[in-house]
């Protein structure tokens, strides 16, 4: 049996260097820093991996380095969205052959809500490539279909590879209670999304973790962990104090991960080749102070991580 998907997962970050390439070096620094922070698993590519923007090689190359990282020490989870079950496949089948077995899958929009069509594409996936744990990811419109609970439960009980639901849709709250509620028993979970700024209520409902991005992960862990132990005030304690820098990174997304990892000598640059909003002077001064208001929460970066 493969290793449960429990507590922080965090969405990894496509680095670029300065000419615009990707820059493994510095994927290999966020990811390190991912696990020192104590993630019990890492995400990529997904929507925070701008990976609308990155052709299938590169995707391979940095999920390859990625894997070498890691070293076995937590689940991986490979993002395989794909406008296509054929394309979402052979992204599956190559990370299958980097020895990754959790891939986290959204149905493609243009198949729509109908609960037949999506299963048949999940099933599609599935069957071409046996042994896998599917995620399935329920995005909100615009970016996904916002599929309703009861659908999704179909679709789930008619694939036991379908293990986990990401469920993202807003207010996610009531969704996981009545996927959770109406569960076949091969679903091991229900994880929450929406950059962690509905956490705690998606494990008062019973979310099993959490896929934010990775630029605090070592506060979103502390939440984690106090909620585990039942200190709900701690946790809730935890959440207010970043709530505003979750805010602002619902403007900026990535552009904002990617300042706070420089801001953390994680990343020698914010670049982005998403369309992303671009940070000004302002911008970034209002995130650096309220990066300062949360510094007692913050580790600070091994020398081994920090960028030259």
């Amino acid at each position: 049996m493969h290793a449960h998907l429990n507590g922080i997962l965090p969405v990894l970050p496509t680095p670029f260097a300065a000419n615009g390439a990707i820059d493994p070096g510095a994927m290999a620094r966020v990811t390190a820093f991912a696990l020192e922070a104590g993630a019990a698993g890492v995400v990529f590519p997904g929507f925070a991996s701008e990976v609308d923007n990155l052709p299938a090689e590169e995707r391979e190359t940095l999920l390859r380095e990625i894997v070498k990282v890691v070293a076995g020490r937590v689940p991986v989870v490979a993002g395989a969205s794909a406008p296509s079950a054929e394309e979402a496949a052979d992204h599956a089948r190559r990370a299958a052959e980097l020895g990754i077995r959790h891939l986290m899958i959204q149905a493609p929009k243009s198949i729509g809500v109908d609960g037949g069509a999506v299963a048949a594409f999940y099933l599609a996936v599935s069957n071409a490539v046996p042994g896998i744990e599917i995620v399935l990811q329920n995005a909100p419109a615009p970016r996904g279909s916002d599929l309703k609970p009861e659908v999704i439960l179909d679709i789930v009980r008619g694939n036991p590879a379908i293990t986990y639901v990401k469920e993202e849709t807003l207010p996610s709250g009531g969704p996981i209670s009545a996927i959770l509620k109406g569960a076949p028993p091969h679903l091991k979970g229900v994880l929450g999304g929406g950059g962690a700024r509905y956490i705690v209520e998606e494990y008062v409902r019973g979310a099993c973790g959490a896929m934010p991005a990775v630029e605090i992960t070592d506060v979103h862990v502390a939440l984690d962990r106090a909620f585990r132990a039942k200190d709900i005030a701690a946790a809730r304690d935890l959440y207010r104090r970043t709530l505003p820098l979750l805010v602002i990174q619902a403007n900026f997304r990535m552009a904002f991960t990617k300042y706070v990892l420089t801001r953390r000598g994680l990343l020698s640059n914010h670049l982005c080749r998403a369309p992303v909003p671009a940070l000004d002077e302002t911008d970034r001064a209002e995130i650096d102070a309220w990066l300062a208001s949360v510094a007692d929460l913050l580790a600070a970066p091994s020398a081994a991580r920090k960028t030259g």
